[in-house]
């Protein structure tokens, strides 16, 4: 039943060493995310989304101003080494960043600083995670352990803020960033398990002047790619502010406390891991799934941004998780599955920073909006990237835009 089922990718050893440590680790930076927010919004300015809005800038920035090394160093080196590598880093920075708001040191400057270390080590570890699932599985199961992937992601996303309350309202915000700095040796260990023989070497690129440039006149030959990341680009940019949107509805809106706070983000959890179990039950990722999935994020936005309640709250919140699951599930192995062995670090790189590397340029403005205009106005402008996508995806499919794989055309139907 696993070998063809939504778990057939746990059939591999070194897959399911590999989930259980990420498993692990995606609690943790559950509660760091969820930390970090509470910390810069209660804590150290009095309700500024503002600079909620700058640490996210912070920290989803080196995903664009690194792009250039990140693709090639996930094509050329070994993947294992490189994640090892990365994921040690950011365990050392979030123990850090724990000591200094434990001692009471920390301030406001202290949290830029991390969130731009963090991401800088996160923009190389992307590309690398997401390739290196193909090395666990191969291609034939690829798609399934990508949605599989976001199942254990999500899963630590409905624990990780819940959690990540308790202990704020218990002992403060400075353990939950030591927490997740100790949960990085859970991937570190899984990491060192891992039966080498039994992977699936991927094709790596020869180390040459202008292969960031190769990489980007490859995707440019590709409508199908050029769609997606720009489907991508909308929804990444003005869309998945959530830290935005939850913070400042929880605070300014609805008036809840820490565990009131991390309940809502565990409910988007919800739907985002009912819509990574829709994902990997799927034969294979179909262009129609983003036009649906951007359409019905747009639709969730807006929902929430009228909703009445705390729990009308929590409601659109799954929606929106299911629909940001099947865009970023979708587009994710698409892509892979699309794109040459040898090219794929750079082309999930792009990938990376399109979707996340926006946020520089979104999140101030998304902030901006929930101080002048209040947070449902915020929540609006999510709602309208969602409905920009969709319409980009149609347009795309309407000119014959066809995803293809190196062995031929892929379905582009719903």
């Amino acid at each position: 039943m696993i070998a063809s089922g939504v778990f057939r990718s746990l059939r591999f050893f070194n897959y399911r060493v590999w989930a259980a440590g990420a498993f692990v680790s995606n609690v943790g930076t559950w509660v760091q995310r969820t930390a970090q927010a509470w910390l810069v919004l209660t804590t150290l300015t009095h309700h500024d989304a503002k600079a909620v809005g700058a640490v996210m800038a912070l920290q989803f920035g080196p995903q664009l101003l690194f792009l250039p090394w990140t693709g090639s160093a996930a094509d050329r080196l070994n993947q294992r080494k490189l994640l090892m590598a990365t994921q040690a880093t950011m365990g050392a920075l979030a123990l850090a960043l724990g000591l200094l708001t434990v001692t009471g040191l920390v301030q406001l400057w202290h949290v830029y600083v991390f969130a731009f270390l963090f991401g800088s080590a996160a923009a190389f570890d992307a590309p690398a995670r997401q390739t290196f699932v193909g090395e666990l599985v191969g291609d034939a199961d690829l798609s399934n352990a990508v949605a599989l992937n976001s199942t254990s992601f999500n899963a630590a996303r409905m624990i990780g803020p819940a959690v990540s309350g308790l202990i704020i309202a218990a002992f403060g915000a400075g353990w939950a960033f030591v927490i997740n700095g100790a949960s990085f040796g859970a991937v570190l260990v899984s990491l060192a398990a891992l039966r080498l023989p039994d992977l699936h070497p991927i094709a790596r690129a020869r180390r040459a002047r202008g292969s960031f440039a190769e990489g980007l006149r490859y995707v440019a030959s590709r409508p199908d790619l050029v769609a997606i990341l720009a489907m991508l680009f909308l929804i990444g940019t003005f869309g998945l502010n959530f830290t935005i949107f939850i913070a400042t509805m929880a605070v300014g809106v609805f008036h809840v406390d820490a565990f009131g706070y991390g309940l809502l983000s565990s409910s988007m959890a919800v739907g985002t891991v009912a819509g990574a179990l829709l994902a990997a039950g799927r034969d294979r990722p179909r262009f129609g799934a983003l036009i649906v999935g951007s359409a019905v994020f747009g639709l969730g936005c807006a929902f929430a941004a009228v909703s009445p309640s705390y729990w009308a709250f929590a409601v659109a919140l799954a929606v929106i998780g299911v629909a940001a699951l099947t865009v970023t599930n979708v587009s994710n192995s698409l892509m892979q599955l699309s794109t040459e062995p040898a090219m794929r670090g750079r082309v999930m790189a792009l990938r990376v920073s399109v979707a996340l590397g926006g946020t520089p340029i979104g999140a101030p403005i998304v902030g901006w909006i929930a101080d002048a205009m209040g947070p449902r106005w915020a929540l609006g402008v999510g709602a309208a990237a969602g409905f920009a996508a969709a319409v980009v995806g149609a347009f795309a499919l309407a000119r014959g835009a066809h995803v293809r794989s190196p062995a031929g055309p892929m379905a582009e139907g719903g």
